[in-house]
């Protein structure tokens, strides 16, 4: 899926992998002049009607623009704001100059700008865009990322045992980027910090609980989501909707990167380990870090993981091909189909199989999704099924009729066999109390307590043991004074 503004140029989209040689900063220069310029070359071709070479042109344009880019923001001197311009007038000229086709590209562009609400309006307001310039490079991240042993040793963590969350959360997150990132991109926020939020909080399941009670893509607390607008409505828990979560979200980090001076290390950590601690821990300090001996070891040892290992998963979002990390492509352009017949999520999971070459299948993706249903609850008949558009086709294929309809009927109507139903016996009529009615007796030499306990008719040996504090029926000592609980002198 091809990524389109300022925020996805320095602080969102995952890049392709590329492999140029180092070039100064005027050189960086000259690929951005010369990419603007192919830039206005494609819209001209666009104005003259020849889309398909106009694409292409603008394909190239933009290529090059996102990868002198990602350089310049880890070159030093380079100016990253002279990029955001003219980044910003690309999109003002091509708002109003270029004309869409059906090429996929082109398609997949158009739909991240529709569900991004109003893209230009975000992305040409410069102070924004620069704040992500500012929580990604000016706290020099990548400085932090070569320097820091806390943060290479959670890059170590992503890209060995934990490698394979890693791409299944950016697989998931693919799928559900539409409903979350506009929200991150309206605050000025950096995508790849929502990525490595979702990395480490949630893997990508949407219906995620900790044992804590945290509960969503992004672990919202009940008292923390409801302060942000999630609810529980008509019995769901808005903490559950990806959407409402990623808004949620942005608002939390839009306060309290207010309270904390703009340190997205510490504010990672109030996320994690609550904001109260940490702004008390930062309270009257102005360049308070997070990697000060002082806050770092007040804070939780979870909190001192949790803060590197979502820098680390956001700066392997951004640079993959650094670390010899090759994410899927993944289409996630969103779609839908109105059910021709009635089917549960866990139906539509069978009958579409690994369509597409799905290796975990769809059973997750169509959950996060649809994140209001429950999977195995057959919906009715034109019940609106979110999923990602290139599923549309496999749906009509293989989910209308057929063996695999018939095979996922079958299996939805399965059920593992009960135990039979038994009838009680009757309750015999409770037993007259006869706790303790003996009071104490003293225990004699050559006394058992299994001779003790016939002589008061004691309901069980096991309980003198107990009530008694004795270890077993045989520590018995003469001159042993013992309580008779459950006793009775007849």
């Amino acid at each position: 899926m091809a990524c389109v503004g300022a925020l996805g140029l320095l602080g969102g989209c995952a890049q392709a992998p590329t492999k140029t040689p180092p070039v100064g900063v005027n050189g960086l220069y000259a690929q951005l002049d010369q990419a603007s310029a192919q830039y206005d070359q494609a819209l001209e071709q666009a104005r003259r009607g020849d889309n398909a070479k106009s694409q292409q042109t603008l394909k190239t344009a933009l290529d090059a623009l996102r990868s002198a880019s990602d350089r310049c923001v880890n070159t030093s001197g380079c100016d990253t704001a002279r990029f955001l311009s003219a980044y910003d007038r690309a999109l003002r000229l091509k708002d109003g100059s270029f004309l869409g086709t059906d090429d996929d590209d082109q398609a997949s562009d158009t739909a991240d700008q529709d569900t991004g609400g109003n893209d230009s309006g975000v992305l040409t307001a410069l102070p924004q865009a620069q704040r992500t310039v500012q929580l990604l490079h000016d706290h020099k991240l990548s400085d932090l990322v070569a320097t820091n042993a806390t943060v290479q040793a959670a890059l170590q963590v992503w890209l060995t045992r934990m490698r394979p969350n890693l791409i299944r959360a950016y697989v998931d997150y693919q799928y559900l980027r539409y409903q979350m990132e506009p929200a991150f991109n309206q605050a000025g926020l950096p995508e790849a910090i929502l990525f490595g939020l979702i990395a480490k909080e949630s893997g990508g399941r949407v219906h995620a609980v900790s044992r804590s009670g945290a509960a969503g893509p992004l672990q919202f607390m009940p008292a923390t989501g409801a302060r942000f607008g999630l609810n529980t409505i008509n019995g769901f828990d808005q903490r559950f909707d990806p959407t409402m979560a990623a808004q949620a979200t942005a608002a939390y980090f839009d306060e309290q990167l207010g309270k904390l001076n703009d340190n997205l290390a510490l504010v990672l950590a109030a996320y994690n380990g609550g904001e109260g601690r940490v702004g008390r821990l930062a309270a009257g300090t102005p360049d308070a870090s997070f990697w000060n001996p002082d806050l770092y070891f007040a804070l939780s040892p979870e909190t001192r993981e949790y803060v590197p290992m979502v820098l680390a998963a956001a700066w392997l979002f951004l640079h993959p091909e650094r670390y010899n990390l090759h994410f899927p492509r993944v289409d996630g352009t969103p779609g839908y189909v109105n059910l021709v017949n009635p089917a549960s999520l866990d139906e539509l999971s069978v009958c579409l199989g690994d369509d597409e070459g799905a290796h975990y299948g769809w059973y997750r993706t169509l959950r996060n999704l649809n994140p209001q249903m429950d999977a195995s609850q057959v919906q009715p008949q034109g019940t609106r099924i979110s999923l990602p558009r290139f599923l549309q086709g496999a749906y009509k294929q293989y989910c209308t009729t057929g063996k695999w309809v018939a095979l996922a009927s079958q299996l939805q109507a399965a059920q593992p066999p009960t135990p039979p139903v038994q009838v009680a016996a009757a309750d015999p009529p409770p037993r007259k109390s006869r706790r303790a009615a003996a009071g104490h007796y003293t225990v004699r030499s050559g006394d058992t307590l299994y001779a003790i306990a016939r002589r008061f008719h004691c309901d069980d040996v096991r309980e003198l043991v107990r009530s008694n504090r004795l270890h077993s029926a045989s520590d018995l000592q003469p001159g042993t004074r013992l309580r008779l609980v459950g006793c009775s002198k007849r």
